[in-house]
């Protein structure tokens, strides 16, 4: 591949170790192009930690060259850029997509084995833009930065943010705004659209080669299963129900969960309009594009197998020659999907309540912690984080009765477990987070990054993000809900 002559490449010395696979398929799965460059590149936030658990260097750079690698001016050596091409059902609507504002420059391999997605974000229009401009605005990059970050210190698999550059030029939104370009660091850019986009595109064979590249990527042990694109999507199914179970578990609302943003590898991906809930009602939604509530919280299991369906419909001419065999598997597949979420949510609820045996009652005793939490809009993080400690907080509703009856059998159910208390009050701690980004504190940071400049409320936000289960008292503000002024009830997609 020829790339553009003005554009240079940065010092070897970062320790880039590129083996672009994806950009050997077939080239209608992507396009070749370099980003485009921007006119005053300046990087505003460089994740270090992140950056040597890739084996990478980012000290070597001074910070002109850390500016222009990172906003797309300059390429690592051994870049590839492409646009990759993909499909969607957007809120249940078909449509022809793939990377409009973003460029794959490679994949970097670790020093530990991994291969991972280096891609740009905000880099300019490509071949698939559409009437949009390709670029991003700032506040939404340092939102999936924040976000991201966020969600892996929970535990969460999720792609995660290397790099913030601001680009010196402004993008248009509703109105006119500073624009950026954020490096995103995944596992890969596979999609439930990718599937689509190729049967779409190239029926079976297109399938097939882009079934069989996702099997040697990321799921080798089952090439070997008697067949293994069946077992593709049992792992994908598998590894979905563990995700948005860890995402209900948590009080995260993804907010448009379109088959374009649901990746094949289980990591979540696409913070746009997300949040977390503060106060519990499961039937809430920030996203400002959700006006039906597709994607509310209670939703996004739901959700999650309709799009899950639409992966299977993409493979169906891989499982058996016979049609209605290969409908018959899938289906038994799919309707599978409901037992595996509940047995991960389960569990994981076990967990937060500090159980290490399982009942019978147990899911009835959930529910009814729920179901008091859901009357009363208590705080859905710090009301689980109150039962780890010593004494219940004295607010009334924790006095009131139908509490104090489900905090007696909560008790008793915990005694009839052979574990002593101290170790269901670890259990407990170390799977209830005492910090999450609340949406508040996430908009006042952008706001003083965005509008005035200044970095600092982000940078301390993201260190105590850092440690999202330790109870430090220097970041005891970030506990606090939000007051009825502060409350952030819509979010938007940036684009």
């Amino acid at each position: 591949m020829t790339l553009k002559p003005d554009r240079q490449y940065t010092p070897a010395n970062v320790g880039w170790r590129f083996d672009n696979s994806y950009a050997r398929l077939p080239d209608y799965f992507y396009a070749q192009l370099c980003p485009v460059p921007v006119r005053a590149p300046q990087a505003v936030l460089l994740n270090h930690a992140l950056a040597e658990s890739l084996g990478l260097d980012l000290h070597a750079l001074s910070t002109e060259e850390a500016a222009a690698l990172f906003a797309g001016n300059a390429l690592p050596d051994g870049a590839q850029p492409i646009a990759q091409a993909y499909a969607g059902h957007q809120f249940g609507h078909f449509a022809m997509l793939g990377d409009g504002r973003a460029i794959l420059l490679g994949e970097h391999l670790t020093p530990d084995g991994r291969r991972v997605d280096i891609q740009l974000k905000g880099s300019g229009q490509t071949p698939f833009s559409r009437r949009g401009d390709g670029r991003a605005a700032l506040a939404p990059m340092l939102r999936e930065y924040i976000i991201s970050e966020a969600m892996h210190a929970l535990g969460i698999p999720s792609t995660r943010s290397l790099a913030v550059v601001t680009t010196g030029e402004q993008v248009r939104r509703e109105t006119m705004l500073p624009g950026a370009v954020l490096t995103r660091i995944a596992a890969s850019h596979i999609r439930v659209g990718t599937f689509e986009y190729a049967a779409g595109h190239g029926g079976k064979d297109a399938v097939k080669i882009l079934a069989d590249y996702t099997l040697q990527r990321h799921y080798p042990e089952l090439q070997a299963s008697e067949n293994p694109y069946f077992a593709l999507l049992n792992r994908v199914i598998e590894r979905q129900a563990a995700l948005v179970a860890q995402w209900l578990m948590t009080g995260f609302i993804h907010g448009v969960m379109n088959t374009d943003n649901t990746s094949i590898s289980g990591e979540t991906i696409d913070y746009g309009p997300c949040a977390f809930m503060d106060a519990y009602n499961p039937d809430t939604v920030f996203s400002s594009i959700d006006q039906n509530g597709r994607y509310r919280y209670r939703h996004q299991p739901v959700m999650m197998q309709w799009n899950l369906a639409r992966f299977a419909e993409t493979l169906l001419p891989l499982f058996d020659p016979s049609q209605e065999q290969a409908v018959a598997m899938a289906e038994e597949s799919l309707h599978a999907f409901p037992r595996i979420y509940q047995t991960h949510w389960i569990g994981g609820m076990r967990k937060k309540l500090g159980l290490f045996t399982e009942e019978e009652g147990d899911s009835e005793l959930i529910a009814g912690l729920l179901t008091w939490m859901d009357q009363h809009r208590t705080d859905y993080t710090n009301t689980f984080r109150a039962l780890t400690e010593p004494a219940l907080p004295q607010d009334a509703m924790f006095r009131e009765s139908s509490f104090m009856e489900w905090h007696s059998r909560w008790q008793q159910r915990l005694a009839r477990q052979p574990q002593p208390a101290s170790e269901s009050l670890q259990l407990m701690q170390a799977n209830n987070p005492v910090i999450i980004p609340r949406n508040h504190h996430v908009e006042e940071a952008l706001t003083a990054a965005s509008e005035q400049g200044d970095y600092t409320v982000l940078q301390r936000l993201l260190a105590a993000l850092a440690q999202p289960y330790e109870d430090d008292p220097e970041y005891f503000d970030y506990r606090t809900p939000p007051a009825p002024s502060e409350r952030v009830y819509q979010t938007f997609c940036g684009t």
